[in-house]
């Protein structure tokens, strides 16, 4: 039985994370929605509750994640380990594009794709943003 994530772990993540999305960068206050807890390696696969293990997603990146901890790096075919927000720089693996997320590297690539992190709303999102000057986020 999966014990429920105390509070004041949960204020700590977030306060690690910068209230962003460990993968799109997604920052709270420009989001509908409080972004949630995921874990970075999903308890389906071993992950614990540990606060190690846990870091912030919108809601759109942690349901495309799911339960992945791999993907298919679109540029050799192979399969790669996805981006962890907790132990990697966001901008050693990804970078911006305009409202486009491009990965620079085979595990910035796998996640761009597995996490579908340049779908129709997100582009849409960050161009209204972009608009707005509200993207790309500053990297902390």
């Amino acid at each position: 039985m999966r014990r429920e994530i105390p509070e004041e772990v949960r204020e700590r993540v977030r306060q690690a994370a910068g209230h962003r999305c460990g993968y799109c960068r997604s920052h709270q206050r420009y989001v509908l929605g409080q972004l949630e807890i995921e874990h970075t390696i999903p308890a389906s696969a071993g992950g614990s509750d540990d606060e190690e293990n846990l870091w912030l997603a919108c809601r759109l990146c942690n349901h495309f994640k799911a339960v992945q901890t791999h993907g298919v790096d679109p540029q050799t075919g192979r399969s790669a380990i996805l981006f962890n927000p907790r132990k990697q720089k966001w901008s050693r693996h990804f970078r911006w594009n305009g409202a486009l997320m491009v990965g620079r590297t085979a595990c910035g690539w796998a996640t761009v794709a597995a996490l579908n992190l340049n779908n129709e709303i997100a582009l849409t999102v960050r161009r209204n943003w972009m608009d707005a000057g509200w993207h790309p986020p500053e990297e902390q």
